[in-house]
């Protein structure tokens, strides 16, 4: 093995021990998270929303009290700490209310994120946010 393959080695046994003992809610095991959403830019949403991993498949389910006053083009995605990551908008909201399912790519990675959010993306504005606990 030369030294540069074996200095990579040790920095990603590093990394994969410090990512277990660091600490904190990581979204990234199998597991159920929910919350409720909170409104955003002058819009009233409401209602609950859980994401469930389960085998490698992601499921988001808004709850049947769901609501959204309305918006051009909302989208869900997800975020962190207040802020939105364009790169996790999945798919468009198929309904201003009530319950609804969604499946998540595996591409998103749950460790990342602890919001979900109903987004706006004609105009780049949040229409409801769901802290995921």
């Amino acid at each position: 093995m030369t030294h540069a393959r074996s200095l990579f080695m040790s920095f990603a046994v590093l990394a994969v021990m410090f990512g277990a003992f660091a600490g904190g809610t990581s979204h990234a095991a199998d597991g159920k998270w929910s919350g409720s959403f909170k409104g955003a830019s002058d819009h009233a949403t409401s209602g609950s929303v859980t994401v469930t991993k389960a085998g490698g498949k992601i499921t988001l389910k808004l709850g049947s009290n769901f609501s959204l006053d309305g918006a051009p083009d909302p989208w869900i995605g997800f975020g962190k700490n207040g802020k939105y990551v364009k790169a996790t908008q999945f798919t468009k909201l198929k309904s201003k209310s009530g319950g609804q399912t969604y499946s998540v790519p595996a591409s998103v990675d749950l460790g990342a994120v602890n919001e979900v959010y109903i987004w706006c993306s004609k105009f780049s504005v949040p229409l409801g946010v769901a802290k995921l606990k």
